[in-house]
């Protein structure tokens, strides 16, 4: 009861301090990691599930048609949401505008789908893939009748509203694709609960909402909009190469099969990086917009931002890089074991990623979205370099170490140009990163240790060396901030 108490007290300190921006935001982070630790742990029950009915290689003909989806979208991507979210001024007048865009912009990307569905599904030698990348069109297409004014939930940093938006999409994708695999026992699970998922969240998205958009194109305003966008959709572009590029190359040189694989594998190694800072993102970029005239508040928000990643991802990097061989073994069957050395390259590229992820809603926010671009670059032309020689000579392995070498070097020009710009104490920024990379250190030796003395690879094992590696963890936490002041 004591516990129940305080947990109730902290919902309504939280509640109470909504009136000023450091308590909206740290409502803002509570629901965004609340929703996604609900979405994931949806999405990872429903893969262990997957994977144990389904074949890499029916992974591998999905993740084709996500590739064509994918590029269409990032090459048409308009950044206008962004823009408005970025804008200091009244964003209303500008909504019908936007929202017509994307309308456009969606039946382009169907139409595109339905025509390229063939030669995309003879290059990536997937005929199997051709009707379902043309049922991905009408996905797309009900994405763009989705309520614009969503937008204004995370601009005004209102995640409570967005938790309900999107948990109803995620349980129905769930249940649909669950319901849907045990009956077809084939890859088109996957595609149905995409589509129910997508058609509740654009239902859902008029039902929290109460604006309704209507089609009007206004010259004056598409420029103004594209004018901060586009390098949202270079950006966007640069980005899709960088991290979809391995898998096209992977898809056309090895096969589908090889391509499920890869895909699993980077799923789960890139935990850190796609689940913690999609959360922060998602806040920080509002709240940095609204700190970008004000330096000092800027950099103090920032610095707490990259403690509070560093602190959670380094350790979760730590316990799937010593047990990623355990839990294929428990939770996905023998027959994904191959992955085991991929996934252990990627999480360390999964780490980097996850601290220069931290800077891109930065940038964005303090209108130099031409910083991420640039260095965007260099990671893109890093991969290029490495990816097709190391691929065909070590398959998957391969490009997991040229994927790892190019968010290397982009991680550290993300933090020259961030420690440049907010003017951060370089002592500062090592305090931060240094501490929760020695306390991965020792978790991951420390684990080591006892995998040699106890039985892993049943689940009982698998729990105890967890709950060892958490306690490791606490007292790390508990000595640096008793004795060295990091809170």
């Amino acid at each position: 009861m004591v516990k129940l108490q305080k947990i109730i007290n902290i919902a309504k300190g939280l509640s109470h301090s909504g009136s000023s921006l450091s308590g909206k935001a740290a409502k803002g982070t509570f629901w965004v990691f609340f929703i996604r630790i609900v979405d994931r742990l949806f999405k990872l029950v429903r893969l262990v599930i997957l994977a144990r009915i389904l074949s890499p290689n029916d992974f591998g003909v999905f993740g084709v048609a996500l590739l064509v989806l994918s590029i269409l979208e990032s090459f048409t991507n308009t950044g206008y949401s962004q823009a408005l979210i970025h804008s200091r001024k009244e964003t209303r007048p500008y909504l019908n505008t936007a929202w017509t865009m994307g309308l456009i912009r969606s039946l382009v990307i169907a139409v595109a789908i339905f025509f390229l569905a063939k030669p995309a599904s003879l290059l990536f030698s997937a005929p199997n893939a051709e009707n379902i990348i043309r049922v991905m069109g009408i996905a797309v297409l009900i994405q763009g009748f989705n309520n614009i004014a969503i937008l204004y939930l995370h601009k005004e940093l209102e995640f409570k509203k967005v938790f309900k938006y999107q948990f109803l999409g995620t349980l129905i994708d769930f249940i649909v694709t669950v319901v849907a695999v045990f009956l077809l026992r084939n890859v088109w699970a996957l595609v149905l609960g995409l589509l129910a998922g997508n058609l509740t969240k654009c239902i859902m998205s008029y039902i929290i909402e109460p604006y309704r958009p209507r089609i009007q194109i206004i010259a004056s305003q598409t420029k103004e909009l594209f004018s901060y966008g586009k390098w949202i959709t270079v950006s966007g572009i640069l980005i899709f190469l960088i991290i979809q590029g391995d898998d096209i190359l992977v898809g056309i040189m090895l096969g589908a099969a090889m391509l499920g694989f890869y895909q699993m594998a980077y799923r789960i190694s890139n935990i850190p990086a796609t689940e913690i800072t999609n959360v922060i993102s998602r806040v920080g970029f509002p709240l940095y917009a609204k700190l970008q005239s004000e330096p000092e508040r800027l950099r103090s928000a920032y610095s707490k931002v990259l403690q509070l990643v560093s602190f959670i991802t380094f350790p979760i990097s730590a316990v799937i890089l010593v047990m990623a061989p355990q839990f294929v073994h428990i939770f996905l069957g023998d027959k994904w074991i191959a992955i085991v050395p991929v996934i252990q390259v990627l999480v360390l590229a999964g780490l980097a990623r996850s601290m220069f992820t931290t800077m891109i809603p930065l940038f964005a926010a303090i209108g130099k979205p031409k910083i991420e671009t640039r260095w965007q670059v260099v990671r893109f032309l890093v991969i290029a370099a490495l990816v097709y020689p190391l691929t065909y000579k070590y398959g998957i392995m391969g490009t997991s170490i040229a994927v790892f070498s190019g968010v290397l070097v982009a991680s550290i020009g993300f933090f020259v140009q961030t420690i440049k710009v907010l003017k951060l104490p370089i002592r500062s920024v090592l305090k931060i990163i240094g501490l929760p990379l020695i306390g991965g250190v020792i978790m991951v030796l420390a684990a080591y240790g006892f995998k040699l003395v106890l039985d892993t690879y049943t689940a009982a094992g698998f729990i105890a060396i967890l709950a060892i590696i958490i306690f490791i963890f606490i007292v790390m936490n508990y000595l640096y901030n008793r004795f060295l002041g990091y809170h």
